[in-house]
């Protein structure tokens, strides 16, 4: 049985459905729609358009109006106003055939301690004490904000769970945006659009990477930079690079893995 915001959301895409990759809509149109199907009003419009943004999908009878292979996604265009818009690919996951790089672990022990086993704050605390993103970008990276809350025009509010600023050898800036993942939850494109736009416009200067980490256990986890592509108005998220790290005593580690991980380093380059 299809639930209120279900009935909502697809009585606002119908109303205004048209055979675009671009369909807009505002939240008075939610109230509207909840209205004509004698729906008590939503208190928090707001948090119907959350729920197919960030936590669950859009209903499939709005699915099966989308091109074969594509989706449709909610994007903000400002305060209070919306898009639908496709998407070839709107979430992805780690892979699952990865080598694990063992890295000793520089987690402090009073951290360990009192720190949760795998939630997205824990994920942040240990990328940032064992200096993931510098391995994974081959570059220094300072940690500037985490859990940032702003307002981006064109878009409305958005959360940005962790930004470092980067230097390589060549003195280029670079600008990392993150989003951290608990186990089992997938990516999605709506989010690397906010990153990428927020830092279009606070650090118009460096170069934007956005970056996605995910637990696979308590110790083990997942680092892919992430990319947008746009191609005859249809979006599509894309992995540039996947690594997957787990961190280990010193005692884990052996003379013989670092030895492979030499050996597999020349073999590459």
């Amino acid at each position: 049985m299809a639930s209120k915001y279900d009935k909502i959301i697809e009585k606002v895409f119908f109303d205004n459905y048209s055979k675009t990759s671009k369909i807009s809509f505002d939240r008075e149109e939610l109230a509207l729609a909840s209205k004509k199907l004698n729906i008590p009003r939503i208190k928090n419009l707001g948090d119907i358009v959350y729920s197919y943004r960030f936590r669950k999908d859009l209903p499939h009878t709005i699915n099966e109006t989308a091109r074969t292979g594509c989706e449709w996604i909610i994007v903000g265009t400002g305060i209070g106003s919306y898009e639908f818009r496709l998407s070839q690919i709107a979430k992805i996951e780690p892979a699952s055939n990865r080598q694990k790089i063992k890295i000793p672990d520089s987690t402090p022990e009073i951290v360990k301690m009192y720190a949760p086993a795998n939630d997205e704050q824990a994920l942040l605390t240990k990328v940032r004490y064992n200096r993931i993103i510098d391995l994974f970008m081959s570059m220094t990276c300072y940690s500037i904000q985490n859990h940032l809350r702003t307002t981006v025009n064109g878009i409305g509010q958005i959360e940005v769970d962790e930004i470092y600023l980067g230097i390589n050898k060549n003195g280029i800036h670079f600008v990392f945006p993150c989003q951290a993942k608990s186990p089992g939850d997938k990516f999605g494109i709506v989010q690397v659009l906010q990153d990428i736009s927020f830092c279009s416009s606070r650090y118009s200067s460096v170069i934007c990477r956005p970056i996605a980490m995910q637990f696979l256990n308590d110790n083990s986890f997942a680092i892919l930079e992430t990319r947008i592509e746009e191609e005859d108005n249809i979006l599509k998220l894309v992995v540039i690079d996947e690594k997957h790290y787990k961190l280990v005593n010193r005692d884990d580690l052996s003379h013989e893995e670092i030895k492979n991980y030499r050996k597999l380093s020349n073999d590459v380059t």
